[in-house]
């Protein structure tokens, strides 16, 4: 993503310059750095999400193939305490990443309104576009966590422990479904439906923008 909007950012400033000037040069060079830090922070938290995410299916296959139904909660207990370790120390990063998203969508659809009619390639716009995309995809992996968590009670519940644990089986599956594990954001369980709902809404504050400045302009 950092290298498309780079060349994206190269080839708008050549077509609107008109070849390379110190303008240009400088344009660019500012770019890359203030996206290469948003998408390398954004990388940071994609690829920690990817650890966590690794983690609990370990744990569930360890349940299927090793655990014995004794060691099944001090394990996921573990487990838990490590998502929720990791996400008091990621949830300032994710919260500055969604307020940037918060901003940049409304800013791009209201540029694509207002320059758009005005002869400015495409390519101006892509560098933005796509920083906010790598912003949406590590906040969805965030919150496919909080998803993965929610589908371990049930793997619990359907494996057999043998002859008379249904009832020890039914209290840990009970325990996990309670410790409500995930992806939180300043104490805000982080969930796929949080982000759908979010950017649902976020779509429509932005179009409704988007279509005041064409019509005014």
């Amino acid at each position: 993503l950092w290298a498309a909007a780079m060349v994206a950012t190269v080839v708008s400033d050549g077509v609107a310059t008109h070849g390379a000037t110190w303008q240009a040069s400088l344009h660019s060079a500012l770019i890359s750095i203030f996206s290469g830090v948003i998408l390398g922070v954004a990388y940071a938290v994609v690829c920690a999400c990817r650890s966590l995410s690794t983690m609990i299916d370990v744990f569930c296959c360890d349940v299927v193939e090793h655990l014995h139904l004794r060691e099944v909660a001090h394990v996921w207990n573990l487990t838990q305490a490590v998502l929720r370790k990791a996400s008091m120390s990621m949830d300032n990063l994710l919260l500055a990443l969604c307020t940037l998203l918060v901003f940049t969508v409304p800013l791009l659809l209201i540029d694509i309104g207002f320059l758009g009619n005005r002869g400015v390639p495409v390519t101006t716009f892509l560098p933005a576009a796509l920083v906010s995309c790598g912003i949406l995809y590590a906040i969805v992996m965030a919150a496919a966590l909080s998803d993965k968590c929610e589908r371990v009670p049930p793997l619990v519940n359907a494996i057999s422990f043998g002859i008379g644990t249904d009832v020890a089986r039914q209290r840990i599956v009970d325990y996990i479904s309670s410790s409500a594990a995930g992806f939180y954001v300043l104490g805000v369980r982080l969930t796929a439906i949080t982000v759908a709902k979010f950017t649902y809404a976020w779509c429509i504050v932005a179009v409704g923008m988007l279509a005041n400045v064409v019509s005014t302009d």
